[in-house]
């Protein structure tokens, strides 16, 4: 196990050090044509490297691998598309291991507990496999169930998620030192929440629990299933449920096949995860393909079956009127609406001063509002230069953050996203998002927030807008934080912005050459690589004044 401890830290902190490199260093030194003809290139070896890592290693870093394969949202598809089939490649326990497992768990022979156990896995995945199963005549009465999927733990699981835990606390420390990172995330509370999910997952109980909890959230709806717990058969690292298999829902040719349009599936699932994260507060977040179906039942209808509900998100109802009026917002295509919903999620700090974010987000809507992925497609890449040229600096100044809680959330709206684009190739996310926010318009009758969304629905325009913009630029003149720009205060900042670099490097510099001389006593090249590169910063800390870096 310290030899896997090891093997994440190296490869964490190689690929920091280039990155640092080429991302901070050349472009400060006016080498940055550098950094963006390899970006590519760098991106692709990363994820190779991480691909073949999180393979061999397996348990956590197959999580870590899936999170950055749904992040289609900020990650180049260097990467995302190196690592989506990453949890495929997970390789099964032979079945004498699990069935040792589960027996000690039972407390009895598997033929006792089953009637019947496949030995082949219907899934295999990084913390744990299902096999098919039969239930006893006894249970099978008590439960009206006969066939059933035994969720088993893999042998070892637990100290090897202790293992990986450890090595990224270690990586999440080191980042929370670099200024870039944490002022927009803090890193040590995403490793934590990201440690609890990882825990609860491997607590069969707490899964179990979790799926009754979803399937009274929807015990009224008939768009949704969810499988029966078998919980005479069920303890902490065992899981028996009730066989839902059915289509997978990304299977095209199988919804045709059973008569069901597939493009007619892609808005029903978005408006039930919608469902989930904006009115219910509980939500699946982890709705891949594999641990989605479609249902057919015998009137000719439909419904959409959740199972593997170890990994779920809670929302506390502040943020769920946050994320309500981000909705609202995004559908009106207001930008203004936008930005003051992001402080109330917790996105922005509320003392960033955000006029020149409103100008960006309102252009950004006045362009690309409405598209769906495959017009955005085919829209000039320049156009997206220019818009990152022309707003780039305002959005990378801003004190953006990632709040607790918001990486599940995250995480489940991308991979929303990815299911109905992967069911209807036209699918546009603006089509099913504009009538769930007319829908919550009419839900929150006479609240703050239809207040809100009704503002920014109008389409009066300067007529309505114009006697409260005034009233904050009174506002702004009481409370003095009305922003001047004056030519001699932008120099002094920029002496004390290049004053900063330099205490930075300064850091850089000492940081490098102790990881350095730590890490060559296991690890030669890689030590003398960091002390090597710790001149550069050192160099341009004792110079960077003179020469106007």
């Amino acid at each position: 196990m310290r030899a896997r401890y090891r093997r994440i830290l190296r490869f964490a902190s190689w690929y920091l050090a280039i990155t640092w490199w080429f991302e901070l260093f050349l472009p400060r030194i006016g080498l940055v044509k550098i950094a963006e003809r390899t970006r590519s290139k760098r991106m692709r070896r990363f994820a190779q490297g991480f691909h073949v890592l999180a393979a061999d290693l397996g348990g956590l870093m197959i999580k870590v691998g899936q999170f950055m394969s749904s992040r289609l949202d900020v990650l180049p598809p260097e990467i995302t598309k190196e690592l989506e089939g990453l949890q495929d490649e997970v390789a099964p326990v032979p079945f004498g291991a699990i069935r040792a497992a589960a027996e000690a768990e039972l407390g009895m022979p598997l033929e006792r507990a089953f009637t019947m156990v496949d030995e082949t896995p219907v899934a295999a995945a990084s913390l744990g496999q299902a096999h098919r199963a039969r239930l006893n005549p006894i249970d099978a009465a008590d439960t009206g169930l006969d066939t059933v999927i035994v969720k088993i733990q893999r042998p070892g699981i637990d100290e090897i998620i202790d293992v990986d835990l450890a090595a990224l606390r270690k990586v999440g420390g080191w980042l929370s030192h670099v200024k870039l990172v944490s002022r927009r995330v803090d890193m040590p509370a995403l490793v934590e929440e990201f440690a609890l999910t990882s825990l609860e997952e491997i607590d069969y109980l707490h899964e179990a629990a979790s799926s009754v909890r979803f399937a009274e959230a929807f015990t009224d709806d008939d768009r949704v299933g969810v499988p029966s717990v078998v919980w005479e058969r069920t303890t902490r690292r065992v899981l028996t449920l009730e066989d839902v298999t059915a289509i997978k829902i990304t299977d095209v040719d199988a919804l045709v096949a059973a008569g069901i349009d597939p493009v007619e599936v892609a808005p029903v699932f978005a408006a039930v995860m919608f469902d989930q994260l904006f009115t219910k507060g509980f939500f699946h977040a982890d709705p891949h393909p594999g641990n989605i179906f479609v249902t057919p039942d015998a009137e000719g209808g439909w419904k959409l079956t959740f199972i593997d509900f170890g990994m779920m998100g809670e929302v506390p109802t502040s943020t769920r009127s946050g994320l309500r009026k981000l909705l609202i917002a995004a559908a009106s295509r207001d930008g203004r609406g936008l930005v003051n919903a992001m402080r109330d999620v917790g996105v922005l700090l509320p003392s960033a001063e955000t006029s020149e974010l409103e100008r960006a987000m309102t252009t950004l809507f006045a362009r690309f509002g409405g598209m769906g992925f495959a017009e955005l497609r085919e829209v000039d890449p320049r156009e997206f230069r220019d818009f990152a040229v022309q707003f780039g600096d305002v959005v990378r100044s801003l004190p953006f953050q990632l709040p607790e809680n918001f990486l599940l959330i995250i995480r489940a709206m991308s991979l929303t996203s990815g299911v109905s684009s992967a069911l209807n190739p036209a699918f546009n996310l603006w089509d099913s998002v504009e009538p769930y926010a007319a829908q919550l318009l009419r839900d929150e009758s006479g609240n703050l927030v239809q207040d809100f969304a009704k503002q920014a629905m109008e389409t009066v325009g300067i007529a309505v807008r114009l006697p409260k913009r005034l009233d904050e630029l009174i506002t702004q003149f009481e409370d003095g934080s009305i922003t001047v720009a004056t030519p001699s205060l932008e120099k002094r900042i920029t002496r004390l912005e290049r004053t900063a670099r330099q205490t930075v490097s300064a850091l850089l510099f000492g940081a490098l050459l102790i990881a350095g001389v730590l890490l060559r006593a296991d690890d030669a090249v890689l030590g003398t690589v960091l002390i090597v590169a710790s001149v550069a910063p050192l160099l341009h800390a004792l110079f960077a004044g003179r020469r106007g870096f």
